[in-house]
């Protein structure tokens, strides 16, 4: 039996109204100890986050993990980029379809599994406007058809 304790740091909400996610893939991620720190108590921000391709590596911009109050010196920047760990497969793969059919890279999730910080990053491809709005519309539909099931009983 295996005890996979998850406690989930910060989620990008946004990205699922943003994005149509094709694929997930977890990670793990080059921190420095202040940053774990500081993730450990909650303070992280994905808002604008993306993923790059570069020498060959994958690599997290602009992930927000505030400094962490008790450093003494040393503390970390904030928006530094952070190298994710991800198996040579996984990273060929993702490098071919970021290219070839032009996904971008979204992380969704930071959380600590088994104390490992680990990030789940997608394969995912922007919503125009009007599929902005149909998923709205898709969603107020459901709740409608949730409501009047709620009075029938």
């Amino acid at each position: 039996m295996e005890n996979n304790h998850i406690k989930i740091v910060t989620e990008n909400r946004k990205a699922r109204h943003n994005y149509h996610i094709e694929e997930q893939i977890e990670a793990g991620m080059v921190l420095l100890g202040t940053e774990v720190k500081s993730l450990r108590s909650g303070h992280a921000n994905l808002k604008d986050a993306y993923g790059r391709i570069k020498n060959g590596e994958m690599y997290i911009y602009q992930m927000h993990i505030s400094p962490y109050p008790f450093a003494y010196y040393d503390n970390h920047d904030p928006l530094r980029p952070r190298k994710l760990l991800l198996n040579k497969s996984e990273l060929k793969r993702m490098i071919a379809k970021i290219k070839a059919k032009g996904f971008s890279v979204i992380p969704l999730r930071v959380y600590f599994k088994n104390g490992k910080a680990k990030i789940t990053i997608s394969l995912a491809r922007g919503k125009r406007k009007y599929d902005k709005r149909e998923s709205i519309k898709n969603r107020e539909m459901k709740r409608e058809i949730d409501r009047a099931k709620k009075r029938d009983y």
